[in-house]
């Protein structure tokens, strides 16, 4: 008897604790309920309990379903249950349509959902479709801050530019992100600045450049509508001091002619070099010469010994020519000597 009663008071301790979570999902699910009927966005008690036993937040659901509701958007909880259990953020999609509905943009509860899914953040996709966001070119977090820029005349350009976007919801899926806006940009203002004769075109008419980058359609297969660009700085490069310069082309132009004159002197430096090395080589070649010469001369006593070895040559006549190189040898030293005192007189 003792036995049976300490099992029939353990099933009712067990049947009070069964009554107690039954009674405390009941009137949890009846919170939830009351609070979606008393919204207007009313979601059977049936569909609570499925969500709940297939992993789905009935309060999740239901203040999404709510939100929509009082927006005047007709949401059903079935789409926003199959959203949240393919991994989406149902209040950021919920969120992202009130917010397009108000602003008059047309956006669709499965577009919404594409664009939640692909990883982008459709409610900020909306507001910047509203209100467009300006982005920097290039961007600071990269480690850049000016673009470097070469115009035809050689000068060095440092610009910065500001280029205001609006979201496309119609290319937000598959479309390109901020770097490649950002990478066109620079790109095109690179490219513009290339083609200017000169660097003052730039500095004098900035805007032709954002102007001509701006018509180039660089928002082609991007997420982003291109709404302006502008040349926020503008600077030229490699020049000290160069804010506080009145005149900046002077200064450019005193340095140009600076380098020109090292350019000149070098060529002149080379052109003396090489002058210095012909001089050289025409001594070489006047000493070659005179060895030459001088070996010519060496081969006049040989040969006057040959004839007379082969007796082509007497006596007489080896002693008249002596005769006639002494005669002629005493009228060069007389008529030295005459042009020597010549030159004193007149001095």
């Amino acid at each position: 008897m003792g036995r049976t009663m300490g099992v029939v008071t353990i099933l009712m301790f067990l049947l009070a604790i069964g009554v107690l979570i039954v009674i405390g999902i009941f009137f949890y699910f009846i919170k939830v309920w009351v609070r979606a009927w008393m919204s207007g966005a009313r979601v059977k008690l049936l569909n609570l309990l499925g969500m709940k036993l297939r992993g789905v937040p009935p309060t999740l659901i239901v203040d999404g379903r709510i939100r929509a509701v009082k927006a005047g958007l007709d949401v059903d909880s079935d789409p926003l249950e199959a959203h949240y259990l393919a991994g989406g953020d149902v209040i950021q999609v919920v969120n992202a349509l009130i917010a397009a509905d108000k602003a008059d943009i047309e956006l669709s509860f499965p577009r919404a959902c594409a664009i939640n899914l692909a990883g982008r953040d459709v409610y900020d996709a909306v507001r910047t479709s509203v209100n467009p966001k300006v982005i920097d070119c290039p961007d600071p977090s990269k480690g850049t801050t000016m673009l470097d820029a070469v115009a035809k005349d050689g000068i060095r350009l440092l610009v910065k530019a500001r280029v205001t976007v609006r979201t496309n919801l119609d290319r937000l899926v598959g479309g390109a992100r901020e770097d490649t806006i950002i990478a066109r940009v620079g790109q095109g203002i690179v490219s513009a600045i290339g083609s200017s004769p000169t660097y003052k075109d730039v500095l004098e008419n900035p805007d032709n450049i954002s102007r001509k980058v701006l018509q180039s359609g660089l928002d082609a297969q991007t997420s982003f509508e291109i709404v302006s660009i502008d040349i926020a700085d503008v600077s030229v490069a490699g020049v000290s001091g160069v804010k506080e310069v009145a005149n900046v082309g002077a200064l450019l132009e005193s340095e140009r002619a600076e380098a020109d004159k090292k350019i000149r002197q070098a060529e002149a430096e080379g052109r003396r070099a090489m002058g210095v090395a012909v001089e050289q080589e025409m001594r070489a070649r006047v000493q070659e010469m005179q060895a030459k010469v001088i070996e010519a001369q060496a081969q006049v006593p040989l040969a006057v010994a040959e004839a007379f070895r082969g007796g082509r040559l007497g006596v007489m006549d080896y002693y008249r020519m002596q005769n006639i190189m002494a005669d002629t040898s005493m009228r060069e030293s007389i008529a030295g000597s005459e042009e020597k005192h010549g030159i004193k007189e007149q001095g």
